[in-house]
């Protein structure tokens, strides 16, 4: 877990501390405040270009990497077996390590979104599976380290989505409890079926996608994050 550097002034404590306290609201990472997909697939499109492959390639790639979900050394395994000696086993690693985490942004919408509730007096934290460094590099390249209260990585911790003791350390993270919380993400495995699991509201970020699962169901239904997390703050009113 990490808490971004800046120290509130004393202006800043005594407006939040006007404030209501707030349940706790934990946001996934990719593909919920970042879109880690379209991120990678233009950095699996630069490589192929770089290196001089076919770019009907990128199907491949995008399959194999299942957006994240394959481990890191599957994807690199099945990469240098394609490619052998035609491409460095550095640059492989390379795109998987450091090419979604360059290429990701936030949009405004989202940014104003978490500032909105930030400044409504929700504790924020991001809860998101992956490797530290890589999920820390995406956090800060797009400044949500200034904008939430911290957050937790699957590496760090020792346990993943949809394990309530991510969701757990979340909390203990920020000082919050657990009780009333919201989970906002856009895997219904490890984000809809952990808050389940825990008894939590949550809202499903669709992306365009539609609801499959029959034996749980999100709070609320939303197209993107900043939809979902006004959607929340309202609902709180």
């Amino acid at each position: 877990m990490s808490i971004p550097d800046g120290k509130p002034t004393c202006p800043e404590i005594a407006a939040r501390d006007l404030l209501p306290i707030m349940p706790l609201l934990m946001l996934d990472l990719d593909n919920t405040l970042v879109d880690r997909d379209a991120a990678f697939r233009d950095a699996v499109a630069a490589f192929l270009t770089e290196h001089r492959l076919p770019a009907t390639d990128l199907t491949w790639v995008m399959a194999l990497d299942a957006s994240g979900y394959t481990a890191r050394h599957d994807v690199a395994a099945a990469m240098t077996e394609r490619y052998g000696d035609a491409v460095p086993a550095t640059a492989i690693r390379a795109l998987l390590d450091h090419g979604a985490a360059d290429r990701v942004v936030l949009t405004n919408a989202s940014r104003e979104a978490v500032a909105k509730a930030q400044a409504d007096g929700w504790p924020c934290v991001i809860v998101t599976n992956g490797r530290t460094a890589q999920q820390e590099a995406k956090i800060r390249h797009v400044g949500l380290d200034q904008l939430v209260q911290g957050w937790v990585i699957s590496e760090k911790v020792g346990c993943k989505k949809p394990e309530p003791e991510i969701f757990h350390a979340a909390a203990d993270a920020v000082g919050v409890p657990l009780t009333g919380a919201w989970i906002i993400g856009d895997s219904p495995h490890a984000d809809i079926a952990g808050a389940n699991a825990l008894g939590l509201r949550s809202a499903w970020v669709s992306n365009g996608q539609s609801w499959t699962e029959t034996f749980f169901r999100p709070t609320h239904v939303a197209e993107d994050v900043a939809t979902a997390i006004n959607y929340v703050i309202s609902a709180a009113r």
